[in-house]
């Protein structure tokens, strides 16, 4: 069973199309097709009424830190029955998100991103002090061709890790720990204490930090110099131009400190310095010169500024896919879709065989189809579909209960036939719900 660095658990297919790919590969027999297609459509039936209890954890275990709440909350759970809640929902999560072959990034391994230069040119900070839960998975890491301007004309093409999916879920802490830090509540873009979560697409590694929202953002020493550099050339000539009256208004100055002495030194004579006037006209002179050239650099800058948020703005808006608990929905989708398809495949591939495969045999054996029929490169985990048809149990025939799937003590799989699989699951499914817990009979699973 080989292990591979460069791939991915996630299968780039629909459950749908996976499903007629093994039908297309010519192994199953033709009596078989319609009865293989019945049991991957109640095995898939069977996996969303279990997926929608997982759903209902999340949603449940959210509900007092849902910033976006529109609900009347009954009762407000206590300190130590929310710190509880926060716990199964984190843990809840994570599991939801390994099992849609999702990734972790832990909060070094996002320092350590921040650190690289961003496409979007800006100097970036994220106060990681700001959060009590940081959790951050992504899924698909791949390179693409980017075209950056890089000045005026010049263009440069460049290639970039982007992950596909990035999932955000980060709790804040509470009020008092920004009231610390001098910063005005209501000029928060977030209610302290609550929990916000985001789903994105095609996110550029070295832009994660756009994604916090506490994220503070700033000039570049480029742009400060493409700023600043015009700005000083502009305010220089502006007091070359109005030299005469800023002499003027010094001599002024000079002569009511320190005496017509002063004066000398400065080429103003004192007829000049003593009439009100023409010091007033000079005055007011430099003062509409300078505060012109204030004023155009003030709206430059706020122009950079609004400039650096649209970039933000387009990196999030057009990439945003859900927020909050449209994301729970969004992932249990997606951990469905990729634990049925897993086990589908592992049914199909041991269906097929002519021999009983061992784990590692049956790994292979799927990577190597995917990749040579399909030109998939993937990272297959086969331990998880194994587990879940090993715990596909139906009705016991002779004190002993009917497995799907089965390990010899050589280790090796062994799988019920396709008319019996189909009967198990089905058993299984129409005993999700009797309570009393007494198997249904015959006669009611006929009616």
């Amino acid at each position: 069973m080989a292990d591979y660095n460069d791939r991915e658990a996630f299968i780039p297919y629909r459950r749908a199309d996976l499903i007629e790919m093994c039908i297309e590969d010519g192994q199953l027999a033709e009596e078989e097709i319609p009865k293989f297609r019945e049991f991957c459509e109640i095995l898939s039936a069977y996996y969303h009424f279990e997926f929608h209890r997982s759903l209902e954890t999340l949603k449940t275990n959210f509900a007092p830190f849902d910033p976006d709440a529109d609900t009347i909350t009954r009762t407000q759970p206590g300190p130590e029955a929310t710190a509880q809640m926060q716990t199964q929902l984190i843990d809840a999560f994570k599991a939801v998100l390994e099992r849609a072959n999702f990734q972790a990034m832990s909060q070094p391994d996002l320092a350590e991103v921040f650190k690289e230069k961003a496409l979007i040119p800006l100097n970036t900070k994220v106060d990681f002090d700001d959060f009590e839960q940081l959790v951050c998975y992504y899924r698909g890491d791949t390179l693409r061709t980017v075209t950056l301007k890089r000045f005026y004309f010049w263009q440069e093409e460049r290639q970039i890790n982007t992950f596909e999916r990035v999932v955000l879920l980060l709790k804040f802490k509470a009020a008092a720990h920004f009231t610390a830090k001098g910063q005005k509540l209501e000029n928060l873009d977030f209610e302290p204490g609550k929990m916000y979560l985001y789903l994105y697409k095609n996110i550029p590694r070295y832009d994660l930090e756009l994604l916090f929202p506490n994220v503070r953002v700033s000039m570049t020493l480029k742009d400060q110099l493409l700023f600043g550099i015009p700005a000083a050339g502009a305010a220089i000539a502006t007091l070359v131009r109005t030299l005469p009256n800023l002499l003027l208004i010094i001599g002024a100055l000079l002569f009511l400190i320190y005496g017509p002495e002063a004066i000398q030194q400065v080429g103003v004579n004192e007829g000049q310095v003593t009439n009100i006037m023409p010091i007033l006209t000079a005055t007011l002179a430099l003062v509409v010169a300078l505060g012109g050239v204030a004023v155009k650099q003030w709206t430059s800058y706020q122009s950079k500024q609004i400039k650096f948020q649209k970039s933000i703005t387009d990196t999030l808006f057009f990439r945003l896919l859900d927020s909050n608990a449209g994301v729970f929905k969004a992932l249990i989708d997606s951990a469905e879709e990729e634990e049925t398809k897993e086990i589908i495949l592992v049914y199909y591939h041991l269906l097929t065989q002519p021999r009983p495969l061992t784990p590692a045999e049956l790994d292979d054996q799927i990577e190597g189809w995917m990749e040579k029929v399909f030109g998939t490169k993937i990272d297959f985990d086969i331990n998880g579909p194994l587990r879940n048809l090993e715990q596909l149990v139906g009705q016991a025939q002779n004190d002993q209960p009917t497995l799907l799937l089965r390990r010899d003590q050589a280790g090796t799989l062994h799988l019920l036939s396709l008319d019996q699989s189909k009967q198990l699951i089905d058993d299984v499914w129409d005993n999700l719900f009797r309570y009393s817990g007494q198997p249904a009979s015959q006669a009611e699973r006929s009616a």
